[in-house]
């Protein structure tokens, strides 16, 4: 089998690593299956779609809708990069499945509004499966409605021309969408479980997502929040399909 690629932003060595085990394990991939490329380390090399089955997108701590002036010149890199790359994978209709930094990525490439009206604080909401959704090859095998984790600034607040949204929530309208057959993407993190979203909010107390003399609170309502077990099931289906 032709391996999956993972294109990944977080410079914390422990963050990464769980973010790569985390993709690996719920896609059911062998270590051999899904190869990883750390864009916050090095630029990203030439390759050639044809050698991968498919693209996931990990999280990332860079937001598409900061300004210009306030982007590192290490953000700025991994922007025109991931556009290039988009440039062929939209072209193509190549397997690329984003979680939350992808809908950035894909939405502004497309043409979408990316900004900070639908905002979330790290949590589990409550996502919904539209009727588009339910006759789409991967979201139509979740529950109708389903919990997920979520925690970002920003998010899609028009969708690209031609996108198909997929599921919907309450405080952020647009959780997930496709473009053309095989280009997704999902506001919500489907390789997150309880534990890991723990780590990523003691991770990120200082970085605005949320009030950080309430991390204990957080902390608290996540281990609270009602069991989130569907989501997780995308990147299995999505590797299954995709795997050549």
């Amino acid at each position: 089998m032709r391996p999956f690629l993972l294109l990944a932003t977080r410079s914390d060595d422990a963050l990464a690593e769980a973010e790569y085990q985390a993709f690996r394990a719920f896609a059911g991939l062998e270590p051999t299956e899904l190869m990883r490329i750390r864009l916050e380390r090095e630029p990203m090399p030439q390759f050639d779609l044809d050698d991968f089955s498919g693209v996931f997108v990990g999280g990332s701590p860079f937001n598409a809708s900061d300004p210009r002036e306030s982007k590192s010149d290490v953000q700025l890199r991994v922007e025109a990069e991931m556009s290039a790359l988009l440039d062929r994978v939209v072209a193509s209709d190549f397997p690329f499945f984003g979680a939350c930094y992808g809908v950035g990525t894909l939405g502004v490439h497309e043409g979408g509004v990316v900004d900070r009206t639908y905002g979330e604080p790290a949590g589990a909401i409550e996502v919904t499966v539209t009727d588009a959704g339910a006759r789409d090859p991967l979201f139509g095998e979740l529950p109708r409605s389903f919990h997920a984790w979520v925690g970002h600034k920003e998010a899609v607040s028009r969708l690209p021309p031609g996108a198909v949204l997929l599921a919907a929530g309450d405080a952020c309208p647009v959780q997930a969408f496709r473009l053309r057959s095989n280009l997704y993407a999902t506001q919500f993190h489907p390789e997150l479980t309880a534990d890991d979203i723990v780590e990523r909010v003691r991770a990120y107390r200082y970085e605005g997502y949320f009030d950080p003399d309430r991390l204990d609170d957080t902390e608290r309502a996540i281990r609270s929040a009602p069991p989130v077990t569907a989501p997780s099931a995308l990147l299995r289906m999505f590797a299954e399909r995709y795997a050549r």
